[in-house]
């Protein structure tokens, strides 16, 4: 019997990225555990894991096609290009703050305005690197038809994104790798 992605993609989070401990997270709450999703992300041999485990979430998810995959630069870069390679299409990055040199802005890549996007990030507790790239992606001129996330830490930006018109599909949630919902 084969391991499907998302049962791959558990057990990389459970070996290389979840510690405990004490940890002060980008929110700025405190959390007993942290999810490094870099060192997944950055690994080689998990990029055809984490783009089938999101393409396959999005097919149960009923996603249709999209253009383009992208988000906030650093975290959501692997899995964008993960995403790219799995569905043969175009992965781009959002700046954090818009380029002052050369063509300028905050996008960097081969996304267009008019284009379909889905939104990626490696991990998320409250959503604001998502929120903040869905923002500038819709004021880039693009259609977001969904956002997704390897890992929902928080458990509380679906229904934000929901406010704003996105709906959110992540890969997995805390409890999927046996911890409890930092929200």
């Amino acid at each position: 019997m084969t391991t499907s992605a998302r049962e791959q993609l558990v057990e990389a989070l459970r070996t290389y990225a979840i510690r405990e401990g004490e940890f002060t997270l980008a929110s700025g709450r405190t959390s007993s555990w942290y999810l490094d999703g870099r060192q997944v992300t950055f690994r080689g041999d998990l990029q055809p894991v984490i783009g089938r485990a999101v393409v396959d979430t999005l097919d149960a998810a009923g996603v249709g096609d999209f253009d383009a995959v992208g988000g906030l630069t650093l975290g959501a870069d692997p899995v964008a290009v993960a995403v790219a390679t799995a569905k043969g299409i175009r992965a781009f990055s959002v700046r954090k703050e818009p380029k002052g040199h050369g063509a300028g802005g905050r996008m960097a890549g081969p996304v267009e305005p008019g284009d379909r996007v889905l939104v990626v990030d490696d991990t998320i507790t409250t959503g604001g690197s998502l929120i903040q790239a869905v923002e500038a992606i819709r004021d880039f001129g693009c259609e977001i038809v969904a956002a997704t996330c390897l890992l929902d830490r928080g458990g509380v930006v679906g229904s934000r994104l929901e406010t704003m018109g996105v709906p959110f599909h992540p890969v997995l949630g805390a409890p999927d790798v046996g911890q409890s919902y930092d929200g």
